[in-house]
């Protein structure tokens, strides 16, 4: 488990963000991306009849089309033990192998951090 209070600050607000997003919708899920502007997505659970995305996967998605290029942190706030495979895939496409995505519970704790690829 890592300290939430030791996270860099950044990091700490996508997580507060993916956490807000879960609580407010009422979805699953939870997710924040930063690009590499340091501009923030924030997204939850889509589930429609004829679309289901995870709330990472929207989160890329909303940064893929408001033009970010790069991703430098991802945050998932969700009751599983770990991100999905394909959702560190889609920060993958984006950020590269290397980007962390920080996995949280849903009372904001972080539980790990794993690198997207």
């Amino acid at each position: 488990m890592t300290d939430s209070n030791a996270l860099d600050p950044e990091d700490r607000k996508i997580v507060t963000l993916a956490r807000s997003a879960r609580a407010r919708n009422g979805v699953p899920e939870g997710a924040a991306v930063r690009d590499e502007m340091g501009r923030t997505y924030v997204a939850g659970t889509v589930d429609l009849p004829s679309l289901k995305l995870s709330a990472l996967q929207t989160a890329v998605a909303m940064a893929v089309a408001s033009g970010a290029t790069s991703l430098e942190a991802a945050a998932v706030v969700t009751v599983a033990e770990a991100a999905a495979e394909v959702d560190r895939a889609a920060v993958a496409d984006l950020g590269g192998a290397g980007t962390p995505v920080l996995v949280a519970s849903p009372d904001g704790t972080v539980r790990l951090t794993v690198s997207a690829g």
